[in-house]
């Protein structure tokens, strides 16, 4: 399939990196049900995508003055220990977190990258519950013992990112 689409290409790419990417096509596979008959939960759409920022004032002008784009007041969350905005954009939105408070898990994260970053990815799943139960049961290791109401009000529960590809993924109930 790769020499007759890029025929150049595939002269240079080594017999190896041919290799990889023909095994990592081959193992895309459609999505299933987690079992045949009715499954318990299913994975829904990106709700967001949380980036830290140290300045918030800074970040909300960068999205709506220059970007043009749709920004909410900020709101704080005491539980969770931040200040959210969130970004609206047509299919997703971007949230910016800021430290409410020293002990925030967001001031944590910007002591390690001060300029900020990307922090997590948010998921809906259509039962947060039985998502929870399913990662659980897996192995994959939440980081509370019960699902908290996040910014939108609805149960949210994260997942550990080292069980997670290296990515802080955040459940929500759709």
């Amino acid at each position: 399939m790769l020499p007759s689409l890029f025929p150049r290409l595939a002269l240079r790419a080594s017999s190896s990196a041919r290799r990889t990417l023909s095994a990592a096509s081959s193992s895309i596979v459609p999505r299933r049900p987690l079992s045949d008959s009715h499954p318990a939960w299913r994975l829904g759409r990106l709700n967001h995508v949380a980036v830290a920022t140290p300045d918030l004032p800074a970040s909300v002008s960068l999205y709506r003055d220059v970007l043009g784009a749709s920004v909410s007041p900020p709101e704080d969350l005491p539980a969770h220990g931040v200040t959210v905005v969130f970004v609206n954009l047509d299919n997703t939105k971007i949230e910016l977190l800021h430290p409410l408070g020293n002990k925030s898990p967001i001031a944590g994260f910007l002591a390690k990258n001060a300029s900020g970053g990307i922090h997590h990815v948010c998921i809906e799943v259509d039962d947060i519950e039985a998502a929870v139960k399913t990662m659980r049961e897996k192995k994959i290791r939440c980081l509370t013992d019960k699902t908290r109401i996040g910014a939108h009000g609805k149960p949210v529960m994260f997942l550990h990112p080292k069980d997670c590809a290296g990515v802080l993924v955040e459940l929500e109930q759709a």
